[in-house]
Formats: C-alpha cells, structure tokens, sequence
C-alpha cells in the first residue's frame, strides 16, 4: 500500500478512535469501524487484528457491539469458516440505529433511577434536617429529569419523522403500498 494511504487509514484509524471514546465507547469500537470502513473487501477477524493492534478478544467483543448498533455487518463467504464484516455507510440508518438503541432496558432503567431519586429525594423533604440540601437534590434531580425527559420526546419526535419522511419516499418513487387504495 502506498504509503499516503497507509498514513490516511493510521490516522483515520487514530481519529475515530478518539470520536468513539468522546462519545462514551471503546476507543478500540471506532478502530474497528474505521478499518472496516477503509477496507474494499469484507475483513475478518484476524485482519482487524493486524489493522488495529488489540488483541482478538476485544476485536470480537467490540465488533458485536458494532453489529447490535447495526454499524457493521456480517458477510458469509461460501467456502470460508472465518466470519468476515462490511461497514455501514448510510450514515443517518446508523443515527437512526443508535437513537432507536436509546429504548432499550439499560435506557429506560436510568431514566427510572432519576425518577425514583426524585421522588426519595421529595419524600425527604417533611423530616429533613438538612432542608437546604433536600432542596438541592430536588432541583438537580427534577432538571436531569426535565432534560431527559426532553430528549426522550425528541429522539421519538426525530425516529417518527424520518419513518414519516422514509414511508413518503416510498410511496412517490412507487416503493410503497398504492395510496389510492
């Protein structure tokens, strides 16, 4: 390989690196999804490996997380044992993906915690003897609710117009079920 190509992937590599860390995950998950997504033939374990210097495990842990985010894909080559992966690159599926992530148990089960907080936090309020405290706690709390709350309604506002708006494109391109019956 070139040798300004091989420092463009290094340094794309070494970038979404950084942008998956920000955003909370691995920073070996945005390796991953950077080799795959520079590679023009489906990779496979073995090469990840060599692309993004960790071990197989992490590879294999960190490219099912990308799967269940729906960012990579498992491609079957006939005759092949090895499993071998394709990157996502419709970027907004994989937006629409995450966000869509958002209502699963370990979200719903946060958003539960504030709410019980709150409520333990308004309970404390007849006896408390730290009142200046107990206040405190309840407006921190009911504004991180407020808030999720908030994001809550826009993720399914945002998830509810891009159906609206993918079902509309159906139905102009003829996609979609005849809207005259």
């Amino acid at each position: 390989m070139d040798d300004q190509l091989m420092a463009a992937r290094e340094n794309f590599i070494q970038g979404m690196s950084r942008i998956s860390q920000f955003w909370g995950f691995p920073k070996a998950m945005g390796a991953i999804y950077a080799a795959i997504y520079l590679s023009p033939e489906p990779i496979c374990l073995d090469e990840l490996v060599e692309h993004v210097n960790v071990t197989k495990g992490s590879v294999s842990t960190n490219v099912r997380a990308l799967e269940r985010l729906g960012m990579v894909h498992r491609h079957i080559q006939i005759g092949e044992r090895k499993d071998y992966y394709l990157a996502e690159t419709d970027f907004w599926k994989i937006v629409r993906d995450i966000l869509r992530e958002r209502q699963k148990t370990e979200f719903d089960q946060a958003i539960h915690s504030v709410d019980a907080s709150l409520r333990m936090a308004q309970s404390a309020t007849a006896n408390s003897a730290e009142p200046e405290l107990t206040s405190f706690y309840q407006q921190r709390l009911g504004n991180i609710k407020s808030f999720f709350n908030s994001f809550d309604n826009l993720v399914a506002v945002v998830l509810a117009l891009d159906d609206l708006r993918s079902s509309g494109l159906e139905r102009l391109l003829g996609k979609g079920k005849d809207p005259s019956k």
